[in-house]
């Protein structure tokens, strides 16, 4: 009996253990949470005032033309996948990646019909295990990711678009709404559609010529909008940890409840067991 209550301690001992580590983790994805969504919103300024001179440029200029605006026959399609570095964070990465899986086996017959461009450890590892065509990388993000950061996977996706080895584009990921609710976004880049149509678009002088302005505008107002995507989904990971860690930390405590009933009755039945034994041997003397 004895063996068995220094077992249900150490268990106990075990599990606080664990319960201070997944408080501390949701403490920290909480701080963190809270500066990536500050992040998020304090790049939206930026994205919407590039979409306003585009816009105005697309809808304001006669006889424009672009690649990124124009539609042409699929032949290839691309897909910017969004994941993270680490686990313990609940079904955040397993559900965009079944979307993503299962909007790819709707659409493509073939692994020659597209192309993955991925972004975090977990989504290069589930598609590569598949055998599907990843073509550009990107791991080992910090929790506060910079444009510097994601420049170089952004501009390949946007350049494989422009030299026509891809003729669509497509960002997945996880669209926060907040700290409970993340939703799996699946949305298409490029050809970008409707970009100078309603509301009221600035009138704005340009030099050297709005063609000039459009050819240098429009990559970087695409990589701007992976970019937004890529603190969007990063906002999510660090909500879903938060919530996870937070779920982990009160199963904890519930598991250290139910240990603690356990051991107070293994040891009130040992203490009941010692003194009917000690009462049975005082009467066998008499």
């Amino acid at each position: 009996m004895a063996r068995g209550l220094r077992d249900i301690k150490r268990q106990i001992k075990s599990v606080q253990n664990t319960r201070q580590i997944t408080k501390a983790m949701e403490m920290v994805a909480a701080a963190k949470l809270r500066r990536a969504q500050e992040k998020a919103t304090s790049a939206l300024p930026y994205s919407e005032k590039l979409k306003e001179v585009v816009g105005s440029i697309a809808a304001g200029t006669n006889g424009i033309s672009h690649p990124m605006l124009e539609k042409r026959e699929v032949k290839k399609t691309g897909y910017l996948v969004i994941t993270s570095d680490r686990g313990l964070a609940g079904a955040s990465n397993s559900n965009i990646l079944r979307k993503v899986s299962n909007f790819i086996a709707e659409r493509h017959q073939s692994k020659d019909e597209y192309c993955l461009f991925v972004i975090g450890r977990k989504g290069r590892d589930y598609f590569r295990r598949r055998g599907l065509p990843v073509v550009e990388e990107l791991t080992d993000l910090s929790d506060s990711p910079t444009y510097a950061d994601i420049k170089t996977i952004a501009n390949a996706a946007v350049h494989q678009y422009e030299l026509g080895q891809i003729d669509e584009l497509y960002v997945c990921y996880n669209q926060f709404v907040n700290a409970l609710t993340q939703l799996q976004e699946i949305s298409k880049l490029l050809p970008m559609e409707n970009i100078g149509s309603g509301g009221d678009l600035t009138s704005y002088e340009y030099e050297p010529s709005p063609e000039g302005v459009l050819e240098i505008l429009l990559p970087k107002y695409a990589e701007t909008l992976i970019f937004s995507a890529m603190l969007n989904a990063k906002a999510s990971e660090l909500g879903a940890k938060m919530t996870a860690m937070g779920a982990a930390t009160k199963n904890a405590s519930k598991m250290i409840n139910e240990l603690n009933l356990t051991y107070n009755r293994a040891r009130q039945a040992a203490i009941t067991q010692e003194i009917s034994e000690i009462v049975g041997g005082a009467n066998a003397q008499q």
